[in-house]
């Protein structure tokens, strides 16, 4: 049999490490990659749907692209994974390797708050961000709340990304002075993990586009009937027209496999990205890294991307007996589109101590355009 590696997920860190595998290893090295859905969505897309700026199928692309550079691919629900032997159940079909990368990425579980699903938009899917899109395009009047249910999420900025193009398209349809928009926000402050500067720039942001932010509010319970948010604190929230962010939590067959720690998520050594079964390793949304200010590492893009690429490098040294690949560099970058064409770009060290040094340059043109480039070139890998 000749030698293999299985990778769950078909996102982004199981896009990069499978190509990368392909390119290092020799052709009769097997690569696999197991994802559920038939197509890739890029997340940092989604938010352009509900402007309309762009089309759901402008942000998506088959999975069955990857087979062009000998991958294979397989569709289908992982259901079973025994990481201590690697091997999986796929809808029904049992897969083994030699070698094990989790890249599963995070469920969105809006029951876990009662009432929520029914209360308003999800729009960290094309599904809920065409929704979305359809309902902003009615409103002709009332409150708009942006809802962070959980306070770690994937795509940090996301939630207040979506509340300023919200404002920037309410105000290019001339309604913006019949609305209000409030974010209410389950954690201390906007994208904490980066720090109190870029914290306290973004809720500029939010400021100067006169949209009302209200942190450390974490919903209890949602009434779509009635229109209302309770939160743990005692406060409650009408709203007219809801967007919000639901809990995250590690997928069912990566739970049940015993692969999750205390936070929930898979704990993995922070340089190698191996987790404590031989020959498994996780990445991307699914790991739980912590950081020594007490937070974890975000779960978004550029990481994802970087500990494939260290991941792809170690089974690839492992295999062809090459240089050992370095440990992984937690650097990080994300664009905050602020409406009106313009984007603030944030880069740093995600590792530094005694807490991530990042950066979140302030809103222009370039960083709008160079976003544009980055997604075009993401959704070129699948093409």
């Amino acid at each position: 049999m000749n030698p293999s590696v299985l990778v769950l997920g078909g996102g982004v860190g199981g896009n990069v490490v499978a190509t990368e595998l392909r390119r290092l290893l020799p052709p009769d090295h097997r690569i696999t990659v197991v994802e559920r859905s038939d197509r890739f969505v890029l997340g940092a897309s989604l938010l352009r749907i509900i402007v309309g700026e762009v089309r759901p199928e402008d942000v998506a692309r088959p999975i069955s692209g990857l087979t062009r550079h000998g991958i294979e691919v397989v569709t289908g629900e992982v259901e079973q994974i025994d990481p201590a032997a690697r091997r999986v159940t796929v809808a029904g079909r049992a897969l083994a390797a030699d070698r094990l990368v989790v890249a599963l990425g995070a469920d969105l579980d809006a029951s876990a708050v009662p009432g929520l699903a029914e209360a308003g938009h999800s729009f960290y899917s094309i599904e809920g961000a065409v929704a979305l899109r359809d309902a902003l395009a009615r409103l002709d009047g009332g409150r708009v709340v942006v809802l962070t249910a959980a306070p770690a999420y994937k795509c940090p900025a996301a939630p207040y990304e979506t509340a300023l193009l919200v404002e920037w398209s309410l105000r290019r349809r001339g309604v913006r002075a019949r609305c209000s928009i409030d974010l209410y926000a389950a954690e201390p402050g906007p994208m904490g993990v980066a720090g109190p500067a870029v914290s306290a720039a973004v809720r500029g942001l939010l400021g100067t586009k006169g949209i009302a932010y209200h942190p450390e509010h974490q919903v209890v319970r949602a009434d779509a009937a009635a229109r209302r948010l309770d939160f743990s604190n005692g406060a409650s929230a009408a709203y007219d027209l809801l967007a919000f962010v639901a809990p995250h939590r590690a997928p069912r067959a990566v739970r049940e496999a015993g692969l999750t720690g205390e936070s929930g998520w898979v704990p993995v050594d922070r340089a190698t990205l191996r987790t404590r079964f031989e020959r498994v390793w996780a990445i991307g949304d699914v790991t739980g890294i912590p950081l020594k200010v007490g937070k974890p590492l975000p779960k978004a893009a550029s990481f994802a991307r970087g500990e494939a690429e260290v991941v792809a490098r170690a089974i690839a040294a492992e295999v062809t007996g090459g240089e050992p690949a370095g440990a992984y560099a937690a650097m990080g970058e994300c664009w905050v589109e602020t409406g009106d064409g313009v984007a603030a770009f944030g880069h740093g060290d995600f590792f530094a101590e005694p807490a991530p040094a990042v950066s979140l340059e302030p809103p222009g043109e370039e960083a709008h355009r160079a976003k544009e480039a980055w997604e075009r070139e993401w959704l070129a890998r699948w093409g």
